[in-house]
């Protein structure tokens, strides 16, 4: 074996570890999904954004993006749907949403894609503890004794009667907060498998991928546009990067590197120029935005942006 063809095969090894400890630390689920993500329509989607997407010409429509695994119509679609009363959110759209982003990372190329599989155990994660609580309901009781299911179903069908199937202590990311709280399933001192340490991870990995879509989306006055890889490197380094060991981020700009050129990402959303790309990620930046937010405050008001 040469040594391109040695460099090549560490490389690999590398990122293939930098997968299991992507999200910092690996967890030692292997569980598929076992129950429905969120249902959308795989048409068209009428999506409108906070700052007012509803023109003199009618509400503005994404089509889907023909040939693409990855679709930005349903990434958008989710995380519209994922916001509930004034500060809460959907766990169904919110894991949907990741889904979604997934198929974004893994169309990126395999070293990407290496990443999405950590993230992929982290959503099933929840996922299961969905499953098991809808098993056991019993349990789902808040410190007031009142029970989380009932709390979770009204607000369910006030909101959207829809997701009012959608019940229990994983209805959204404060009921699950109350009731991992409230059953000691959280330990601010050592690791744990709950929902609330596993959303952290995500919730972390939300911001450096809300930053590289950012990035991407900006169009300098002078100048170049800079490379998806040194943005997304740059995005990195100012997120995730903060909870990572020296070998992960060394392992994780190697991965960056393989990022494809600009003009792939105007393909897989269809866009024909950066004028048409940024105006389109701007509406998924905004949308990731207020989805972040709100996990970010219920996590704050519960001491939880430090959970080991």
């Amino acid at each position: 074996m040469g040594v391109k063809s040695k460099a090549a095969a560490a490389i690999l090894v590398l990122l293939l570890f930098l997968g299991s400890l992507w999200l910092r630390g690996g967890l030692d689920y292997h569980w598929d999904s076992c129950f429905k993500g969120y249902n959308q329509v795989n048409k068209l989607h009428q999506l409108y954004n906070s700052s007012g997407a509803e023109g003199a010409e009618g509400p503005q429509v994404l089509e889907g993006c023909p040939g693409q695994t990855f679709q930005v119509s349903l990434l958008l679609s989710h995380l519209l749907a994922a916001p509930a009363d004034t500060s809460d959110v959907l766990l169904q759209p919110y894991l949907s949403s990741w889904d979604e982003l997934v198929r974004f990372m893994e169309s990126l190329g395999p070293m990407v894609g290496l990443i999405s599989k950590e993230i992929e155990t982290k959503t099933s994660v929840i996922r299961q503890l969905a499953v098991l609580a809808e098993e056991s309901p019993e349990a789902e009781l808040g410190p007031d004794g009142n029970s989380i299911n009932s709390v979770s179903k009204e607000a369910g069908t006030k909101n959207d009667p829809e997701a009012s199937q959608y019940i229990g202590a994983y209805y959204s990311v404060r009921s699950m907060i109350l009731a991992e709280l409230s059953q000691g399933q959280v330990d601010f001192n050592q690791q744990t498998d709950s929902g609330c340490r596993t959303l952290l991870r995500l919730h972390r990995a939300l911001l450096w991928l809300k930053l590289f879509l950012e990035k991407l989306a900006e169009t300098p006055e002078t100048g170049r546009l800079r490379s998806p890889s040194e943005l997304c490197r740059e995005a990195y380094k100012s997120t995730l990067a903060n909870h990572h060991t020296w070998f992960v981020r060394r392992a994780a700009e190697l991965a960056f590197i393989a990022l494809p050129e600009r003009g792939f990402f105007y393909r897989l959303v269809c866009v024909q120029n950066q004028e048409e790309f940024g105006l389109l990620l701007n509406r998924v930046v905004q949308a990731i935005g207020e989805v972040y937010d709100r996990t970010q405050k219920a996590l704050e008001e519960n001491g939880m942006l430090d959970l080991p």
